[in-house]
């Protein structure tokens, strides 16, 4: 579907430059000559259909920063870049603060216009999964608000609870859309940290020349335009979570910074006279892999050690086929709600389809088809012609091309409420759909067991059905002791 961009300025042959620049990229475009026609254009009945703004900050009347200031509330995700000849640092930190997604400086050629919308429109992308489900969610995210039953989810997420018991740097590893940052918010959760601050900054959308400000802060008069001191993300961070998502795109300059952080619990603004304690436990994140970035002379080879301390690789939507069916009710039940619309179920014939495709965009992509077909369907069910996107791919031979309809793995009954996440349900088939071994159903409802009876022993034995050495001994050979906890061991 092609984008629409609205484009903000009241010098007309400015305005017919950036639209002949957007237009040449295949962008449809619309143009307002003053702040009020913007809006008035943003909330008219087609205003949902516009993705990006491009603004002028300095206009007659109102201004872009009233304008930004004014769309915020209303469109919190839509990616809005300014434009304008002041470059002062000052100005950039007022705009960003005021919730623009990036910062150009006029006259901007096309290809920086390109790569600047390019970005913006990516980054929306990446943040549309999250910002959604924040809308519904109250309280600090665990484990337990994940969907996730299948083999290679459940092995991330117990991994991840033996991180989440130490301050130990995090790195997540996964493909774009995956949901690491809502990982790393449930790692947060069952920490010993979860009642902090949760900081999130996006390394791949800041612009460079605010890297360092963004993340160590600034003190008065620092440089020209500096007229108030900023207290960077490692500050406002202390005392909880830095996540520092696609932290791969980081400047090498900033990788030396970030690694003192790491190693001296400090960070030195830029103009400070003396460092600044901080307390932070920082889990990263990022879709590339860090070692090729270090070959090629892109990422510090001592930062990736210091970060890759315990790794953990989420897998793609594709290598969890079992989970699809689970995320896809959870999906049109809270979509459902949240958009005041009532809940419809899906044919078979649509779950087919959507357990089949390869889901390149993974969990954010198939949240984004449901919430599409959510507004848009008239029936009383949701059919595959709701989902004409992913249809296309999959018969047209584009990203995700599957084979013909055959049948998915009915893991739950129709109109069945979907589990909250691990411990819920066992998993019988794998992630190709064929059945599991007895050995890693065993070892699953063992650790179900484990969690549901909080590691009282006889209890879980007399549950199972097997005597207690049995079961200490099957924990054992399963690696599945350390779960348990400590006064109910065997003793010696």
């Amino acid at each position: 579907m092609t984008k629409v961009i609205l484009i903000v300025d009241d010098e007309e042959l400015q305005r017919k430059i950036y639209a002949a620049a957007m237009r040449a990229e295949g962008y449809e475009v619309r143009v307002a000559s003053s702040g009020g026609d913007a809006l008035g254009q943003l909330r008219a009945a087609d205003g949902g259909d516009i993705d990006l703004v491009l603004l002028d900050l300095v206009m007659p009347g109102m201004t872009g920063l009233e304008v930004l200031r004014d769309i915020r509330p209303q469109n919190p995700s839509l990616p809005v870049i300014v434009l304008t000849a002041e470059n002062s640092v000052e100005t950039v930190v007022h705009v960003m603060r005021a919730g623009a997604t990036d910062f150009l400086t006029k006259p901007a050629s096309p290809d920086k216009l390109r790569r600047a919308v390019e970005s913006a429109l990516k980054v929306n992308v990446l943040t549309g999964e999250i910002t959604r489900n924040k809308r519904g969610y109250k309280g600090p995210m665990t484990f337990e608000s994940l969907i996730g039953r299948s083999p290679a989810m459940r092995q991330a997420i117990e991994l991840a609870c033996k991180g989440a018991a130490s301050n130990i740097p995090i790195l997540i590893e996964g493909e774009s859309g995956v949901g690491k940052e809502i990982f790393a918010r449930a790692i947060q959760g069952v920490s010993d940290r979860a009642d902090k601050s949760f900081v999130t900054v996006n390394c791949g959308a800041i612009p460079e020349n605010l890297v360092e400000s963004i993340l160590f802060g600034h003190e008065k008069g620092a440089f020209t335009g500096a007229t108030e001191r900023h207290d960077g993300k490692f500050v406002e961070a202390t005392g909880g979570t830095l996540f520092l998502d696609e932290i791969g795109e980081l400047p090498m300059d900033i990788q030396v910074k970030l690694l003192r952080a790491i190693q001296e619990g400090e960070v030195d603004s830029v103009g400070g006279r003396k460092a600044i304690k901080v307390d932070i436990r920082l889990i990263s994140a990022t879709n590339k892999t860090l070692i090729e970035r270090v070959k090629d002379g892109m990422f510090r080879e001592d930062l990736l050690y210091r970060l890759n301390v315990f790794p953990i690789r989420l897998p793609s939507l594709r290598e969890r086929r079992d989970d699809i069916p689970l995320l896809v009710q959870h999906f049109c039940r809270n979509l459902s709600e949240g958009e005041g619309r009532p809940e419809r179920p899906l044919t078979d014939r649509a779950m087919d389809l959507l357990y089949h495709y390869d889901w390149p965009g993974n969990v954010r992509q198939l949240e984004n088809a449901v919430f599409r077909a959510v507004i848009l369907a008239d029936g009383d069910a949701l059919d595959v012609e709701d989902f004409p996107q992913i249809l296309n791919a999959a018969h047209g031979g584009g990203p995700g091309r599957v084979p013909p309809l055959t049948g998915y793995p009915r893991a739950l009954p129709t109109g069945q409420s979907v589990p909250a996440g691990l411990g819920k349900d066992i998993a019988i088939y794998d992630a190709d759909g064929h059945l599991r071994t007895l050995a890693e159903v065993e070892r699953d409802l063992i650790q179900l067991a484990l969690e549901k009876y909080n590691g009282h022993m006889s209890e879980i034995a007399r549950r199972l059905g097997i005597g207690r050495s049995t079961l200490y001994r099957k924990t054992e050979e399963l690696g599945l002791a350390t779960i348990a906890p400590a006064d109910s061991k065997r003793k010696a």
